[in-house]
């Protein structure tokens, strides 16, 4: 289960970006993009979240994802779209020479502290 590494790198993230002079900092809420491609399953990740997050200012926070769709360009004929499938050819000339621009996705967007 990879959820549990990634969730203990979202929680060093967050704890290396609250200003060490705030006096008892209290995390709310963490927002997160994750990509299609990513491969996380949700659940797990908040699941391992609960867990890793105990004892930490991060304990309790509500965990928000946002979920990032696939984009993909083709590198013949320049063409842009979301994919859907697991057909990764370009729609538009039906080549398969593609680069993808999103979807990839595992990041620390924002945090909400408690005032």
């Amino acid at each position: 289960m990879h959820e549990m590494g990634i969730a203990q790198q979202m929680i060093s993230i967050a704890l290396e970006a609250i200003p060490k002079d705030l006096p008892d900092p209290r995390v709310e809420q963490m927002n997160l993009r994750v990509g299609r491609l990513a491969a996380v399953v949700e659940d797990s990740l908040r699941f391992c979240f609960e867990i890793i997050s105990k004892d930490t200012c991060l304990e309790g926070a509500k965990l928000v994802i946002e979920t990032v769709p696939v984009k993909a360009r083709c590198r013949r004929c320049h063409h842009e779209w979301e994919v859907e499938d697991v057909v990764f050819t370009c729609p538009s000339c039906e080549r398969g020479e593609i680069e993808v621009l999103s979807g990839r996705e595992l990041e620390v967007a924002s945090l909400e502290l408690a005032d």
